[in-house]
Parts: structure tokens; sequence; C-alpha cells
């Protein structure tokens, strides 16, 4: 699972990083809060960890920002107030849960874990459908028209990446960060190679191709 972490303060950020890692979570950084609101617009966050006193863009400011964006994922405010009105403030502005600095971190992990079991349990949807393509996340089984396509672990992330964002064009360097989770040499050809790949698998055989290539931009799934 996927956890932003938007914290100015490094040294907090590293070390909220590192627990989280060895949890088994993975962990991306904002440094400010515009940074983080970019990020979590992707829509490729399980959970988010948000300080309040934010450069550029405060945190419960960016907080509201992503509930009228209409993402529900899970924020963990935090701050270094520990005023019952601070902490009402940040629940009002869509906060899930709230912890005052210092904290131990065993007590930001059981929240986390506590958290995501709880949005584990609402109604989110076990398939992806962008038309006769179907996803089940479940059983990781992908059918286009009612055939079954075998799909590689990279290449599964692919499509799921592109099907989450249908319609819309994602650049190769988000790809990249998403899918690999890491920057490539700027001249390497693997998102090409993971896109030419899914082609041969779910548009090759049928007549209708769903791979759309924006040139200078990047790639649609329509």
């Amino acid at each position: 699972m996927r956890i932003l972490i938007v914290e100015d303060d490094h040294d907090t950020a590293a070390f909220i990083s590192a627990g989280l890692s060895q949890a088994g979570f993975r962990c991306v950084h904002a440094a400010d809060g515009l940074e983080g609101l970019i990020n979590l617009r992707s829509g490729s966050f399980d959970l988010a960890v948000v300080d309040i006193m934010l450069p550029k863009l405060d945190g419960l400011s960016l907080i509201s920002e992503v509930r009228d964006a209409g993402l529900t994922l899970p924020i963990i405010v935090l701050s270094a107030r520990d005023s019952v009105e601070s902490k009402i403030k940040g629940l009002e502005k869509g906060g899930d849960d709230y912890l005052a600095k210092p904290f131990s971190f065993a007590e930001l992990l059981a929240r986390i874990q506590a958290l995501l079991r709880r949005a584990s349990q609402t109604a989110e949807p076990t398939t992806l459908t962008v038309g006769d393509l179907v996803m089940d996340l479940l059983s990781r089984k992908v059918t286009r028209c009612g055939v079954n396509i075998e799909l590689q672990p990279l290449e599964f992330q692919l499509l799921e990446y592109l099907m989450r964002n249908r319609g819309r064009v994602v650049s190769r360097t988000t790809i990249l960060e998403h899918v690999w989770e890491y920057n490539f040499d700027t001249q390497s050809n693997i998102v090409e190679a993971g896109i030419f790949r899914l082609r041969e698998k779910i548009d090759k055989p049928f007549e209708k191709k769903m791979i759309r290539t924006v040139r200078g931009f990047g790639y649609a799934l329509d």
C-alpha cells in the first residue's frame, strides 16, 4: 500500500518513512502542501499523513482541497498543537484522525492500520471496467470480451494505473513514478516497452484499440 507523507521537516519525514517502509508500506514524501496536493490528485495513494504547518499550502487547506476533489482516502493530521480546538479544526476539514507531536511511531502505525482496516470495509469497487475490458482486483484476472488475458505483475500494475485514469492522458514520467516507483534514466524506453507489451495483449487481438498515444504528452486508455 502507498502512503503519502506531507511534512516539511525532513527529519520527521525520514523517521516516519523509515518506520512505515519496515512495516511493508511504500512511502512518498512531499515537502510542502502544494506538492502534496499534486501527488494526492493522482489518486494513487491509500492513505496520507499531513502536517498542518506547511509551506506554500497549509495542511488544513490541503485537506479541504482533497475532499472538495472527491478523494476519500484516509488522512491523519499531524500537529504541534494539542488543543481541542486544533483537533476539531483538523477533523472538520476532513481529517480522519489527529496526532499531536511529539508522537511515538508505534501509535502512528496503529492508527494507520486501524484507518486502513476501516477503509477496506467500505464499498471500494473490486473490479475496474473500461468498455469491454474488465480487471478483477481480487483475483488479479483481466478479461476482454470475456477472453482471459494473462499479464505479468508489472503489466497488471501498468494496466491498472491506466484504467484508474481512464480517458486521462498520463505522462511517461508519471507512469514511471507510479508503476515502477522510481525514476529511470530519461533515455530509458521501459515505459514504451511496457505499453507495447500491453498492446500486444489487450489491443492487437481485438478490433477496437484502447491504448492511445498522445505524442509529446503520454498515453491514455479509452
